[in-house]
């Protein structure tokens, strides 16, 4: 006698197919829902800086917070501010932007790069006291306006510029800091 063996799975292998392929689409649903978890988490750790640092060496579109647009070539990206060489038709200037000052941003990719040097980190105070040491002319914008000087002092959280216009000198705390420009 001869067994006629069915065409196709058996029952038990059908069953056991679909536990398998039950079992592997849970880990996978799993391992994707473990890699979104680990995702959201690193972003939560991104500074904007950071974001910054990422693109050093593009162009990069800044609104302040009083909704001027400054377009520019990412020099330089600190935890506290970033430093733009500013793009033609604009006068091609060096500016330097607290992010504090920063309302938007447009030209940053989705990655950040985390500083990777002890300058990376230096708060504005530093880079002040090198334009006020170089006796550079700047421009120092806030909400309430543009005043052209030299730095004269740099203090913990604010500087004094000594105006070009000879009509003494304007204490500005860091907080109120829009932009500092090179000025001509």
């Amino acid at each position: 006698m001869t067994s006629v063996r069915p065409a196709g799975p058996t029952r038990w292998e059908a069953l056991f197919s679909d536990l398998e392929a039950q079992a592997r689409a849970q880990v996978v649903a799993e391992t994707d829902a473990l890699v979104s978890e680990l995702t959201r988490a690193e972003h939560a750790t991104m500074t904007l800086a950071d974001r910054f640092r990422a693109v050093v060496g593009a162009v990069v579109a800044v609104e302040l917070l009083d909704g001027a647009p400054l377009r520019g070539v990412l020099l330089e990206a600190a935890d506290e501010w970033v430093l733009l060489q500013g793009l033609r038709p604009e006068p091609v200037s060096q500016h330097l932007v607290p992010l504090a000052a920063v309302a938007a941003v447009h030209g940053l990719a989705r990655q950040a790069t985390s500083a990777t040097s002890r300058r990376d980190s230096h708060g504005l105070g530093p880079v002040l006291r090198s334009l006020q040491r170089d006796r550079a002319r700047v421009a120092v914008r806030t909400l309430s306006g543009v005043w052209a000087g030299r730095i004269a002092r740099v203090g913990q959280d604010h500087l004094d510029v000594d105006l070009l216009d000879g009509r003494g000198t304007r204490l500005v705390p860091f907080s109120a800091l829009l932009i500092v420009s090179e000025a001509p």
